[in-house]
């Protein structure tokens, strides 16, 4: 790909040894992405109040959580075909006005469905800014500063959603709900202005059309079985519907792998696959999506859950309960930028599998949590947390997508993408699923309700603590570094482009 840039202004990363390109617009990248990342946790600690405001369950409020999740996860995949037919500032320009059209119509919402309808809007905006940022960056960096890059990029790919409980609990404790979206609103708006008046266009488009019944297939694939995973273990919906919703979600996910695979031997005749899975063949690429998956299920589920404890159980207000968890988000920040040098120095497994360990410990030490755990404990177990994934995001994120060739950039950050927005949805479903109806069980059995509550959540936690074994295990077969793997894949047939 070539890129159209103005002159070098070395900002996120270079080297005194020779000219570094213009890695100034990705500032504007970033910011942007920032902000409507954020809002994929941002409704966490309004959950509470906003099951007394509409009169809905806990398992029907959280889809502000997991339906966001859920619609960025069908919207990704269309994105490798959309990036690569339109030029970037094209693409910035869709994202950020889309999502502020759904930030608008979320802060005016007068009932739930409407403000579930809004946040799936805001959904589709971000679904575009997150490979809009990873393909600019992959395409646009030097190998020798990607490290470093991406750990600026973990800014907004992991800490934004990190700090989204401790953001919200702020504003209501001062505000409305509805000033989430009002505050951020002026925000985005003014991040699309300033990156408009920066951005330069990087990579050439391509044409082609694209295969509506993939995108169709993509739909009714990934909803039904998010759907699905989210009823495990409640009466809401008989348990035929539960798992018949799971097994038709499954069966079209597969039918859609299979129509990818057929579209990638046909694509000479102009219409390739929605998603090239040739990306999937490059082993390191295909440890750092599973370890990504699974890292954001772990994620997502406790940082749904932990408001719930803080606020149902230990009866915290929603300003300290989002106080409670800011360290956290603010370490995670503080070591992006830092994991990314070291990761240029000693590559991948000396930081993933530490990170992994800590991982895991955390969400053990939160499957013993009750009703007289110490603060400090608690605060400490999250900082944990935050500080394990910082060590594991960016240098997956760097291994993976430097593992593939450049004509596969576009479609490897989105598969990453969608999978990673799947599983933190799946995460989430099942987090609250296991959680409400393990607490209903200690209920029926004649245990108290807030002791229910809490062996609810211990089993909850469990979910992420099973997570972070899968994470650990996959983290001690990552390589350190791509091994060459990007260079050797170029002379393969391109892709898509």
């Amino acid at each position: 790909m070539t890129t159209t840039s103005s002159a070098p202004e070395p900002i996120l990363g270079s080297t005194a040894a020779e000219p570094a390109p213009d890695y100034g617009l990705l500032r504007w990248l970033v910011l942007a992405t920032f902000i409507v990342i954020l809002n994929e946790t941002v409704m966490a600690n309004a959950l509470p109040r906003l099951t007394i405001e509409f009169g809905i369950a806990e398992t029907t409020a959280q889809w502000l959580t997991s339906g966001f999740l859920l619609t960025m996860a069908v919207v990704i995949p269309v994105t490798g075909w959309f990036l690569q037919r339109v030029t970037t500032r094209q693409a910035f320009t869709t994202a950020m006005s889309t999502f502020c059209a759904g930030t608008l119509l979320a802060a005016l919402a007068p009932t739930f469905e409407i403000l579930l309808a809004a946040r799936i809007v805001q959904a589709m905006g971000t679904a575009v800014m997150m490979p809009l940022l990873m393909t600019t960056l992959m395409t646009l960096v030097r190998e020798q500063d990607r490290g470093r890059v991406m750990g600026n990029v973990t800014l907004a790919m992991s800490v934004a959603p990190a700090l989204g409980p401790a953001v919200s609990g702020v504003v209501l404790h001062v505000a409305s709900w509805r000033w989430m979206f009002g505050l951020v609103l002026p925000l985005a708006v003014l991040a699309t202005v300033a990156g408009l008046r920066r951005l330069t266009n990087v990579g050439q488009t391509t044409a082609g059309s694209i295969d509506w019944l993939s995108v169709a297939m993509s739909a009714l694939g990934f909803g039904p079985f998010v759907y699905g995973l989210s009823q495990l273990g409640g009466d809401a919906v008989p348990a035929g519907v539960t798992y018949g919703a799971i097994a038709f979600g499954t069966a079209v996910l597969v039918a859609f792998v299979l129509r990818q695979r057929a579209l990638q031997r046909t694509e000479a005749a102009g219409r390739g696959p929605l998603l090239d899975l040739r990306t999937l063949t490059h082993r390191t690429y295909a440890l750092g999506l599973v370890l990504m998956a699974v890292a954001f299920m772990a994620l997502l589920g406790s940082l749904l859950l932990l408001p719930l404890y803080l606020q149902n159980v230990r009866d915290l207000s929603e300003l300290q309960s989002g106080l409670l968890v800011m360290p956290g988000g603010l370490a995670m920040g503080l070591m992006g930028p830092q994991v990314g040098k070291v990761y240029d120095r000693v590559g991948a497994r000396p930081l993933v599998i530490p990170g992994a360990v800590v991982i895991l410990a955390a969400l053990l030490g939160f499957t013993r949590v009750g009703l007289d755990t110490p603060m400090a404990v608690l605060i400490g177990m999250h900082l944990a947390l935050m500080i394990g994934l910082a060590a594991v995001f960016t240098p997956v994120f760097t291994i993976a997508l430097g593992s593939l060739p450049p004509q596969l950039y576009s479609h490897g950050s989105s598969l990453l993408g969608a999978l990673q927005q799947v599983a933190g949805a799946a995460g989430a479903a099942l987090v609250i699923a296991v959680s409400s109806a393990r607490a209903e069980s200690l209920v029926a059995d004649g245990v108290a309700g807030l002791d229910a509550a809490v062996g609810g959540m211990r089993w909850g936690f469990g979910i992420g603590a099973v997570a972070g074994l899968i994470m650990l295990a996959v983290a001690l077969v990552l390589p350190s570094r791509a091994d060459g793997e990007g260079a050797a894949a170029s002379e393969a047939p391109a892709a898509a482009h």
